[in-house]
């Protein structure tokens, strides 16, 4: 499914709007049309052509989760001082949303996340410890964005898409904004202790898509096809 082709089934589904982009648009500062989903879930979308949509809560720190692994890797990968070690460990703490191969990066690199969320601008992330960090899924969003808008080989999007079925601790990684049409890569994240709270992030051709909620997987997925919309989740998936 195209960005284009996904755009318009945004703005035409049930509850989430994505408005029109604007010529010219600075994909760093897109039109955010306002999302009504369930205060349980937080939910921001954007797009290279500068439009995006966000739950009201799109900027309220929550739980990163292994959400946190995708700027932890990317610190490790771009600035690492043991390439061939840190890139194997990357690709684990995303394909596979290892937490073995997360504690060896940030044990290497324990004030990543924060440099990152620095770097890109992310005022709603930090932390010290990449398992207790906390972002928002505007801040994840604008992140990938800026993957896919400046950093397109970025191995972080090579290991999302090809996501292992069953993560190292053996949850299935099939649910939430993977399930969305005309998805190209996804990373999972899911709590071990406490409450349940669950995570997904995803990117399509010039376009990203993220939720948080608090509950289950089952609710965390029925808030995104709520959102979206009827007209996106029944379009031809053109993978």
């Amino acid at each position: 499914m195209s960005a284009r082709l996904l755009c318009t089934a945004l703005a035409v589904g049930i509850c989430c709007v994505l408005p029109a982009p604007v010529a010219d648009a600075d994909p760093a500062s897109p039109v955010v049309a306002t999302v009504d989903v369930p205060s349980r879930t937080a939910f921001s979308t954007r797009t290279l052509r500068g439009a995006g949509s966000g739950s009201a809560n799109e900027h309220e720190p929550r739980a990163a989760l292994s959400l946190a692994k995708l700027y932890l890797v990317d610190y490790a990968v771009r600035h690492g001082t043991d390439a061939a070690a840190d890139r194997a460990a990357g690709e684990r703490a995303i394909r596979f949303s290892d937490d073995a191969a997360a504690d060896t990066l940030d044990a290497a690199y324990p004030d990543a996340v924060n440099a990152v969320a620095a770097e890109y601008g992310l005022t709603d992330t930090g932390g010290g410890y990449w398992g207790t960090s906390t972002t928002s899924t505007a801040d994840v969003a604008g992140f990938l964005l800026a993957k896919l808008d400046g950093d397109r080989d970025s191995p972080i999007l090579e290991w999302m898409a090809d996501a292992a079925p069953v993560a190292a601790d053996g949850t299935e990684q099939n649910w939430g904004t993977a399930e969305l049409p005309g998805v190209l890569g996804t990373k999972w994240a899911w709590s071990d202790t406490g409450i349940s709270e669950v995570a997904s992030a995803s990117f399509g051709t010039g376009y990203v898509v993220v939720a948080i909620t608090i509950g289950s997987t089952d609710e965390h997925t029925e808030d995104i096809f709520a959102c979206v919309g009827a007209a996106a989740l029944g379009a031809t998936d053109s993978r």
